[in-house]
């Protein structure tokens, strides 16, 4: 196979779902994936009957109400017909209905809402074009801060590990566990549906080839997850169905076996952490009268106790990678998962070592993992923002019916702006929001 493209294959072209070549023959899109893909995403096949779908948006559509009655929330707003206009006349009424809102209210009324996944293209990306056009020419908007896969982990990572793209994209590499690991106990998976995608495009998709070759070489892989085929059948992996949201619980109860045994490398907890002494204390049961044993995580997490004390008992004195998916902290008091598989993977002492320690997030999309670019990817400047409010990007709801409310956010006590007007491109809300019916309360009339 070889690792270059080739031009008769047509137009060269990346996206968030793979490298591939398009070529018309005829009236018909050819996709050929890149060459060097060892297992190409087949959602690059949808690109040619998407071309010409009937769910393809044609031209600018404005709602019939707003153009008969103005601006506001009115009865048929969420359920109003839609006018198709010419481009010429809709960037008038923007133009006018931004610069009413900005002269009345400030650029500080403006939500600059795009979730960035609309194009890979470095000049063709929503989400910068948008916050350079409301920083530039209006003067900055109300932003939104981290991520609906991510939110709880990019707070609490930097607190007890670090940088966040550090802990995910430039830690513990697929290579490094196709050659060194033991053992991959993977709490939530690593789906290989999951990295199908990579935001900015990715050429070649690892994941599968790589967790069979590590498998092959004697890796073992252990499931913890609901779900079975959180990890690819090829791996055989050992699988430890959970109830949903108790990974914690179950940490816990390997933790206790490791301590009570005599198991946990004190040489690197006393030269690498803080905070032991206190964590000893309660996981011992000595701050709060309640040991976590296997037996008391075992109906918690639905699973036996015996099995518990046998997994905990198996990562000892092997080179164990410990990964947690980004569905454990999408939850409440998510972050807790997050914060105790570090401290499990601290116990076994194995944090820096090639293909051990632990993991964030590996899998969850096709750049983690692999080697970083070595310079940075190419960005349009989006000027300044004079605008310092923002939200947490999954508190979009709590936003507009709260205004004036205020809201914890990594230890700040915040409060939600007074927003006029949400001006979102390359994506939509409704996408990836929780509590949709609850989302459509805003858009409603009181």
């Amino acid at each position: 196979m070889t690792d270059t493209m080739d031009d008769t294959l047509g137009t060269r072209h990346s996206s968030h779902w793979g490298a591939f070549s398009g070529k018309w023959e005829g009236d018909k899109l050819v996709i050929t994936p890149h060459p060097a893909d060892p297992d190409p995403n087949p959602i690059i096949q949808n690109f040619p009957d998407a071309l010409r779908h009937k769910a393809r948006v044609e031209k600018p559509m404005v709602r019939k109400g707003w153009l008969e009655r103005g601006p506001g929330a009115d009865d048929p707003r969420g359920r109003d017909e839609f006018v198709a206009m010419e481009w010429d006349e809709v960037v008038e009424l923007l133009a006018n209905e931004l610069a009413r809102v900005r002269d009345t209210h400030g650029p500080g009324a403006i939500f600059g809402g795009s979730y960035g996944w609309s194009s890979a293209g470095r000049f063709h990306h929503a989400q910068s074009q948008i916050h350079r056009f409301l920083n530039t020419t209006l003067g900055g908007y109300v932003r939104s801060v981290n991520s609906y896969s991510a939110g709880a982990s990019n707070v609490i990572l930097p607190h007890i590990l670090g940088n966040y793209d550090d802990v995910t994209r430039r830690n513990v590499s697929w290579d490094e566990i196709v050659q060194y690991t033991d053992i991959v106990l993977a709490f939530g998976g690593m789906a290989v549906k999951n990295s199908r995608v990579a935001s900015g495009g990715i050429t070649r998709h690892t994941e599968r080839v790589d967790m069979e070759a590590a498998a092959a070489r004697g890796t073992k892989f252990v499931l913890v997850s609901p779900i079975k085929d959180d990890l690819p059948e090829g791996v055989e992996a050992e699988w430890l169905p959970p109830l949903p949201g108790t990974d914690t619980a179950l940490m816990l109860g390997m933790a206790h076996i490791l301590v009570a045994e005599g198991l946990h490398d004190r040489a690197f907890i006393a030269s690498h952490c803080v905070g032991w002494d206190e964590f000893e204390a309660y996981l011992m049961g000595r701050s709060d009268g309640q040991p976590k044993t296997a037996a008391w995580a075992a109906p918690i997490c639905g699973i036996a106790a015996n099995d518990i004390e046998a997994l905990a008992r198996r990562l000892v004195s092997k080179r164990v990678l410990i990964v947690v998916s980004h569905s454990l902290q999408r939850a409440e008091h998510g972050e807790q998962p997050v914060w105790m598989a570090a401290v499990l993977a601290s116990m076994l002492g194995q944090i820096g070592l090639p293909g051990g320690g632990y993991n964030y997030a590996l899998g969850a999309v096709a750049n983690y993992g692999k080697r970083s670019n070595a310079v940075p990817i190419a960005a349009l400047p989006q000027g300044q923002n004079s605008v310092r409010d923002f939200i947490p990007v999954a508190r979009i709801s709590d936003m507009l019916l709260n205004p004036g409310g205020e809201f914890d956010y990594n230890g700040q006590r915040l409060t939600y702006p007074d927003i006029k007007l949400v001006y979102w491109a390359g994506g939509n809300p409704f996408h990836h929001h929780q509590d949709l019916n609850r989302l459509r309360r805003p858009s409603r009339p009181a």
